[in-house]
């Protein structure tokens, strides 16, 4: 059954439809109340949980039944019902109108390259349409960049990303994408000043479907059939956002060793051989995404996933072996909250006092925000590999209860996250910033930064820039580079949005000196050992 546009659901899967308006013959036990009676809640992690999964009426109940108050007169077209195997509560709220004038409907994979190009046609001098790679059925994953510049790295400017869709049922943060490009295209038009900062001084890059091949399967059973999992996985049955290579585990071993940080790094952790290799289980979606990460300096992202409504941050994946939940925190993670919190508490619905996650009566943090280790332990997630590998911060935006909301509501969940979407992207510019030269003034590539008290370090672009996200106050701040002296300085991070710059000139270490005199002249350093043995051949 496919949603029909002038006959909309009555709301019980996003929440519009309360806890108080729904009855039931009777319940197993509270936990399986009638207010579990929603599609796609989600079961407990063990077999006694209280709550585990949908409405469960009580054993010696006969004549079961089901009652939703509707409140007022309604007409009733269809009833979709779900099996128990497979809120964020929040008060009933009028109805929301937008006055943008955008595209509110869902796109199939040719209507949203369609609907690019047309933002592209509208804003030639801002935007251009680029594709990562390919898709298991071979669709090319189009992602739009918005700059004053588009096409190339402007020295000083930050590189940002939104993704969606690595779950091809979650559609409304494709949509969300698809929205956002074109609201930023329009607003710059009209000379917004907000949004004309926003992209002179930002390289935003937008990709709305990770997994178009899922989304195609999800868009084909309908937004009411599709269901929690259809279409979540990529076409050879992997889970895009957990198919990365599990870092933290390296990491982590190398702490116990003490190897970090002198015999291992504690950022940029390498990716093992075999993940590379051609027969490893890795989505052609993952390696794209993968190489995209490694070949633009990403310094914030966000990845709009659907079904909850909550902010999550790394780490991912819990240090204990032998724990389900666990919270473990990055070294950053004063700046994770932050970011979180700058999402959540500007989205529309998901700070409200009262509210719990949608699919399962666990109550995420009052502000909305949660550590992803204390919620699942996905193993390789992309939020996890890109604070490990790349110098880019990554979060999980979960948009919507609904992964699959009717065109109708659409609008209202544009308004419920479009001052977030761009919030979120104002982040990208706290902290410090600056470039890594030397004497010459020749920027220094893959120079080490480290902050006092963060053991965790971030490294510059190709032309020597950087960007290091900070919370307010004053860091320490010290540079390495191969061939160079060591060099530290106080950096001062305000409460105003706006990176501190904070540059450093390098000079070159005198080892580095020597070395290139000796090779001048086409001799080679004698190392000690050598001298040594040369001392002892000489003596006998």
């Amino acid at each position: 059954m496919i949603r029909q546009k002038n006959c909309p659901p009555l709301g019980l899967e996003t929440l519009k439809i309360d806890d108080f308006q729904l009855h039931a013959s009777s319940m197993r036990h509270y936990g399986l109340g009638p207010h579990r009676g929603r599609l796609n809640i989600q079961g407990g992690l063990y077999e006694d949980d209280l709550y585990d999964g949908g409405w469960c009426a009580g054993r010696n109940d006969p004549l079961q039944w089901f009652e939703v108050d509707a409140r007022r007169l309604m007409k009733f077209t269809g009833v979709v019902t779900q099996g128990r195997n497979p809120n964020n509560y929040y008060r009933r709220r009028n109805e929301v109108t937008t006055t943008d004038n955008l595209d509110f409907r869902h796109h199939s994979y040719k209507e949203m390259r369609q609907l690019m190009k047309v933002v592209n046609e509208m804003c030639p001098n801002i935007t251009r349409i680029y594709n990562i790679g390919k898709s298991y059925n071979g669709q090319k994953l189009y992602a739009i960049e918005i700059s004053d510049n588009p096409g190339e790295h402007e020295l000083g400017e930050p590189e940002f990303r939104y993704t969606a869709g690595s779950h091809g049922n979650e559609v409304l943060g494709r949509e969300l994408l698809l929205l956002l490009m074109q609201f930023m295209c329009q607003e710059y038009l009209s000379r917004n000043t907000r949004i004309r900062r926003l992209v002179d001084e930002t390289r935003i890059h937008l990709l709305p479907s990770v997994n178009p091949d899922g989304y195609e399967k999800a868009c084909e059973a309908g937004s009411e059939l599709s269901g929690w999992s259809l279409g979540r996985w990529s076409q050879d049955g992997l889970d895009i956002h957990h198919n990365f290579p599990d870092l933290n585990s390296v990491l982590w071993e190398a702490e116990a060793r003490k190897w970090v940080p002198r015999k291992f790094h504690n950022h940029h952790v390498p990716v093992p051989d075999w993940y590379r290799s051609t027969n490893a289980t890795v989505a052609v979606e993952t390696r794209a995404l993968v190489s995209w990460m490694e070949k633009i300096p990403f310094v914030l992202g966000g990845n709009l996933q659907g079904g909850e409504l909550v902010v999550t941050f790394p780490f991912d994946r819990t240090r204990s072996v032998t724990a389900l939940r666990e919270a473990t925190p990055t070294a950053d993670d004063h700046v994770f909250r932050w970011l979180a919190f700058s999402y959540a508490s500007t989205h529309r619905l998901m700070t409200h006092a009262s509210r719990r996650v949608c699919h399962t009566d666990d109550f995420a943090k009052e502000d909305g925000t949660i550590n992803g280790a204390s919620w699942h332990t996905a193993a390789g997630s992309m939020n996890d590999f890109s604070y490990l590998h790349t110098n880019c911060f990554e979060l999980s935006m979960f948009v919507g209860c609904d992964k699959f909301p009717h065109e109708t509501e659409l609008p209202e969940e544009w308004e419920n996250n479009r001052e977030s979407l761009l919030v979120f992207m104002e982040q990208v510019h706290r902290g410090i910033k600056g470039v890594i030269r030397d004497v010459q003034g020749k920027g220094i590539a893959n120079a080490i930064i480290a902050v006092d008290g963060i053991s965790h370090d971030i490294r510059t672009a190709s032309d020597g820039d950087y960007w290091r996200l900070l919370n307010p106050g004053e860091y320490r701040v010290t540079v390495r580079a191969e061939g160079f002296s060591v060099s530290s300085k106080v950096c001062s991070v305000g409460y105003d949005i706006g990176a501190s710059r904070c540059d450093f000139v390098l000079g070159r270490s005198n080892l580095s000196r020597i070395k290139e005199i000796m090779q001048k002249f086409n001799k080679q350093p004698i190392s000690m050992r050598q001298r040594l043995r040369q001392r002892h051949l000489l003596d006998t």
